[in-house]
């Protein structure tokens, strides 16, 4: 079986609500069948059942170091003289992706995953086929303990009945030192850790659409079709339902533009996530965000064909009525695709490279269209607005530049994402924030009229908007400086994702913690130096553990607390290394099933189980010397004042 996992990268925040409190879980259903070939050849089949949002890796490893996620892994028991296997053993089709823990593209499984092994029976005797799987399961928030899973299959294809299983007085006596006896539940409640809803995507969404309004594609079109509705009939009120109804038609173009994206994922729950970390799609990707930044600089103009707007606008003044004004509302979307085609493309950049799901797409389309159509029937409802306007002008082409300098900071997103894929080293963390502090002193000598380009007219003066515009520019640029440094400095939080991890790194980083991996040695370290005990059921193939690690710990605070006022004991669930023999139990599981505990994993695993009643990490228990909760446990927490919070109140309770 695979040894030590080494976690590369993290992932991106979590974008649902969960409890962690108490749960074990068990998303993984198997099942076996076999099919007869001929007297002595057979089939066996295996199929798991994948509960929805979960999924385990593939027979085949993502990397041969053993850097990866664990593989799984089929083992065949009993063979000597009773069959042979046929060939290597078969997998159905997985998803391949690239997940930023790893720093690798990986292949797993969603739904649904079949394996098949053929065999030839040697021993005539025989009847029931022994095998055994090893696999982990994990979702976007969490990863189980590695399990062995144990598959009996009857040559005949017979059902085989359960037995009822004994454990030995041994075993119930191991199982027994496992609890810790912890006390304290009846004091807390379950905790709940929020991630990001669908209402902050619409939110991003509809701040892109804001920006898109104040280019000029769009903004000289408003007074144009507010006046168009209101003069063209004479009935006041069936012109403002015309134009309210023209905005509809924009938000739900927009809407309808995210269809095909449900449709794919459909038929592939993992398309997304492949789409947007595919390394010949993130260059694709990268090299037409440097064409449209280029195209916003004024070098170019980019328009969908002619013919397209012509025939549109032709259908919109033959048909009239509802769905005329639908054809209208098309046509501004086709017209002014020079302007916001860049900005929704950052948009489905951005939003599939977090991992999100179809309906987070519509959530984010759904925000810029509204956006787009609110000022329509805002000025339509009240005409007067329109006198407070802005005049077009220079100004719109000013915008339209600063757009070119962000789709030009956006692209390297796209290049870093193959760049960690194929491990090239060309943008290192260091050297993507030091691209970006360029294209921050470029925009900012353009605000300040030191830089010119094609569209751009004579600047007789600085604007307030460009000078706060600057100011702001450099400000960030400022920000941006720690970053290059190896510093505690370096973390630039407030783009947590955005830039390469800090792993990623031109300089070697060290080890920050010092923690131990023995319950035993914990504990009396605790008590010792007259210290909380933080339980951290941790993996070295744990996504989100290494997250924590990486981003929370880290933080001032967090980390201060940490180093200074608690003892770390690291319990590593995936750990492969083999106990002593007489260490070794099985340990009846609630649903009647054992678990042999052969390895430091097992134990550990089954720790968490028996005291915490949950399987998933990471999860953290604050603990005192007599085994009593301080405050609820917590498994990922992404925000850092939460677990600043969260740590803080664990250490007033045992101070009390």
């Amino acid at each position: 079986m695979t040894a030590k996992k080494v976690l590369l990268f993290s992932l991106l925040s979590l974008f649902f609500s969960f409890n962690i409190f108490s749960q074990e879980l068990d998303p993984v259903k198997w099942e076996s069948s076999i099919k007869k070939l001929s007297n002595e050849e057979y089939e066996l089949i295996y199929t798991a059942s994948i509960d929805e949002h979960w999924h385990f890796y593939s027979i085949v490893p993502a990397d041969p170091d053993g850097l990866g996620p664990i593989a799984t892994e089929f083992t065949f028991l009993d063979k000597e003289n009773n069959y042979e296997l046929i060939g290597e053993i078969q997998e159905s089709e997985s998803i391949r992706i690239f997940e930023e823990a790893f720093g690798m593209e990986v292949n797993y499984f969603e739904n649904q995953a079949i394996f098949t092994q053929r065999i030839k029976v040697l021993n005539p005797n025989i009847e029931v086929i022994k095998a055994e799987v090893f696999f982990q399961a994990c979702d976007a928030e969490k990863c189980l303990q590695p399990e062995n899973f144990e598959l009996n299959t009857a040559l005949d294809g017979s059902k085989i009945a359960k037995e009822k299983v004994e454990i030995d007085e041994q075993s119930k006596q191991l199982s027994e030192e496992l609890n810790l006896n912890v006390t304290g539940w009846d004091k807390y409640e379950s905790q709940a850790v929020e991630g990001k809803s669908y209402f902050t995507v619409f939110l991003l969404g509809f701040l892109g659409g804001l920006i898109a309004l104040l280019t000029p594609c769009v903004f000289p079109m408003i007074p144009l079709t507010v006046s168009f509705f209101t003069k063209s009939s004479t009935d006041s009120k069936k012109g403002l339902f015309n134009s309210i109804l023209y905005g509809v038609f924009i938000f739900l173009i927009y809407v309808l533009l995210s269809v095909p994206f449900h449709i794919m994922d459909s038929l592939d729950s993992g398309i997304l996530n492949t789409i947007s970390t595919n390394v010949t799609l993130n260059i694709i990707f990268f090299v037409i965000f440097v064409v449209f930044s280029f195209s916003f600089f004024g070098y170019f103009e980019l328009t969908l064909p002619q013919s397209w707007s012509a025939a549109m606008d032709d259908r919109a003044n033959k048909i009239g009525g509802f769905v005329g004004i639908f054809f209208m509302a098309l046509t501004l979307a086709i017209v002014s695709f020079s302007c916001t085609g860049p900005i929704l493309g950052g948009l489905l950049g951005s939003t599939m490279a977090s991992d999100a799901s179809a309906m987070q797409l519509s959530m984010g389309m759904g925000g810029f269209g509204f956006a787009l159509a609110l000022p329509f029937t805002l000025f339509a409802m009240f005409p007067k607005w329109l006198n407070s306007l802005p005049k077009s002008g220079g100004w719109l082409n000013t915008v339209k530049v600063v757009l070119g300098f962000v789709e030009l900071a956006l692209a390297l997103k796209f290049l870093s994402n193959s760049d960690l894929v194929e491990h090239w080293g060309l943008l290192k963390r260091e050297i993507f924030i030091g691209i970006w502090i360029i294209i921050g002193i470029g925009l900012a000598l353009y605000l300040f009229g030191k830089i010119k380009f094609p569209h751009d007219g004579p600047l007789q003066k600085l604007g307030k908007g460009r000078i706060t515009t600057a100011i702001l520019v450099i400000a960030f640029v400022i920000y941006l400086i720690p970053g290059l440094t190896n510093t505690k400095w370096a973390n630039l939080k407030l783009l947590s994702g955005f830039p390469p991890p800090l792993t990623y790194s031109i300089y070697d980083k060290p080890e920050e913690f010092t923690i131990t991996k023995s319950l035993e040695e914990g504990i009396a370290l605790a008590k010792t130096l007259n210290k909380p005990i933080m339980l951290d059921f941790t993996g070295w193939a744990c996504v989100n553990c290494r997250k924590m690690e990486e981003q929370v710990w880290t933080d001032d605070n967090v980390n201060e607390i940490l180093v200074n006022d608690y003892v770390i004991v690291s319990l590593y669930v995936d750990d492969r290394e083999a106990l002593p023999k007489e260490e070794q139990f099985q340990y009846l599981r609630t649903n009647g099933t054992v678990k042999d505990i052969e390895t430091i994993g097992d134990k550990w695993g089954t720790l968490q189980t028996i005291n915490f009643q949950n399987n998933s990490q990471p999860y953290y228990v604050l603990l005192d010397h007599n085994m009593g909760l301080l405050n609820p446990p917590r498994g990922n927490t992404p925000d850092e004042d939460v677990y600043y919070n969260w740590l803080k109140t664990g250490l007033d309770n045992f101070n009390k």
